[in-house]
């Protein structure tokens, strides 16, 4: 995908303001090197966010096959779980599990609990939501803009699951398509949400075990992770560095200007893509070869190459 965006401007206004922001929770889908012994022995602990006893989990290689996992441990359906926090029982967003794992993290499952129907009169272009998904098929809430429309309406919370829209099913959506659906929704008329909101500790009263008591502080990490894939075994991998770190960041910025999404392992792939490339157009030609079903526009791409260079020579 030769680039030739020399003549192109990089600074241009765009149409920030959207309806529902979209973010992904699945990992993205490179291919990935053959599974270490030791990624396969890898065991962490595991209870359901609500209360349980403690139990261990291995052997998986994406959310799909870490939620499995999960429901056998405490015998129960996989699609019961909506979505896992690290190091907290609490439905944290800024904790979401996403395809990095420390070593030392501690996997909570929430699972769900409480039905509820909500009319709302759509009186702005604007509900203020921000949808993600666990990456099996569950989308849920994953912020409330405040003062928005819908945060007016106080029975909607963080970490619900959209069950239906106007009656129709999204269970099985990916976050973008119901995303789109909120979007489309005429202005000035009436629109019914089913939600499910994640069990809480009062629904379900179950003994956690001694050993599972875990204090408010997030567990200290070492530098290696476990990283899953959609494709392929999961690998032990070195965390990012400071400044791949801050390139990740600013590329999911970019991903929100311009396509609506946040989604911060499709940045670090981008980033990891850009690592050795010495041009905008081997950036391009990475990007084609690892993610080219997104069809990144040439004004995007030049843009997160100029932040990977940013990046590198320290000006972010």
């Amino acid at each position: 995908m030769p680039l030739g965006l020399r003549s192109k401007k990089k600074d241009r206004s765009r149409e920030t303001s959207k309806l529902v922001e979209s973010e992904a929770a699945a990992p993205a889908p490179p291919a990935a090197a053959a599974p270490s012994a030791s990624a396969s022995r890898l065991q962490f602990h595991t209870q359901l966010a609500h209360g349980s006893p403690t139990g261990r989990v291995g052997g998986f290689g994406s959310a799909r096959e870490l939620y499995a996992k999960i429901a056998e441990a405490f015998g129960i359906d996989p699609a019961e779980i909506m979505f896992c926090t690290l190091n907290t029982h609490k439905v944290d967003m800024d904790k979401l599990l996403g395809a990095q794992i420390g070593l030392e993290d501690f996997i909570f499952a929430h699972i769900k609990g409480q039905r509820k129907e909500v009319e709302i009169l759509k009186t702005d272009d604007v509900l203020g939501l921000t949808i993600t998904d666990n990456g099996t098929g569950c989308p849920f809430i994953k912020r409330i803009k405040e003062g928005s429309l819908v945060d007016q309406t106080k029975i909607i919370c963080v970490g619900d699951h959209i069950e239906t829209i106007n009656g129709k099913n999204v269970s099985d959506y990916r976050h973008y398509e119901v995303a789109k659906m909120l979007k489309d929704l005429e202005k000035g008329r009436m629109f019914k949400l089913k939600l499910i909101e994640p069990m809480k500790a009062f629904e379900k009263l179950e003994p956690r075990s001694k050993g599972g008591t875990l204090p408010e502080a997030k567990i200290s990490r070492g530098r290696e992770t476990l990283r899953l894939r959609t494709k392929g075994p999961a690998t032990v991998e070195e965390m990012p560095t400071e400044v791949e770190e801050k390139a990740i960041k600013k590329v999911d910025e970019l991903l929100e200007t311009y396509m609506g999404i946040r989604d911060i392992e499709l940045a670090a792939t981008m980033v990891e893509a850009g690592r050795d490339k010495k041009n905008p157009d081997e950036f391009a030609v990475a990007l084609d070869e690892t993610l080219g079903d997104f069809a990144f526009p040439d004004e995007f791409v030049f843009d997160v190459w100029g932040a990977i260079g940013d990046a590198k020579q320290g000006r972010l």
